[in-house]
């Protein structure tokens, strides 16, 4: 049986096209996760108070992260931003970063085929572990030169 997958924008449409066959993703379930998912990190008590203090337009929010997991998930090359500095001055602790991962999860696996839901929930991980060791440098004053003495 050969796969179709449907057209998708991609800066690698081969590479794209071999990650929807392995995981079961595209763009529509990938869409479908991000909405789902901030729906439920909206409405959290730990997490929503984070988010409704930075973003008061959500449809362009939720458009770039569509972006974004599409670039990350399936390599399409489509998001074009710089997660690092938006994230590093967050007012945010491993908590944070814990129960952002618990909702990612939950959602996955309620949303994605298995492999795919896998596949996300890896990615999900090392992006939380990044973020948080950028808030950590951050609050620690990573920028500066650290003394030899």
């Amino acid at each position: 049986m050969t796969f179709n997958p449907p057209p998708v924008a991609s800066a690698r449409p081969a590479i794209t096209a071999a990650l929807m066959e392995e995981t079961g993703l595209d763009e529509a379930i990938l869409r479908t996760l991000v909405h789902r998912f901030y729906d439920r990190v909206r409405a959290d008590e730990v997490l929503g108070p984070v988010f409704a203090a930075r973003i008061t337009d959500w449809g362009p929010h939720l458009e770039r992260m569509v972006t974004f997991w599409s670039s990350v998930a399936l390599m399409t090359g489509r998001y074009h931003g710089a997660p690092m500095p938006a994230h590093a001055t967050l007012p945010v602790n491993w908590a944070h970063f814990d129960r952002w991962l618990d909702l990612f999860r939950q959602t996955a696996t309620e949303i994605c085929p298995p492999a795919g839901a896998a596949h996300v929930i890896e990615r999900a991980e090392r992006i939380a572990r990044s973020l948080h060791m950028a808030v950590e440098d951050t609050a620690r004053g990573a920028g500066m030169t650290p003394s030899l003495r």
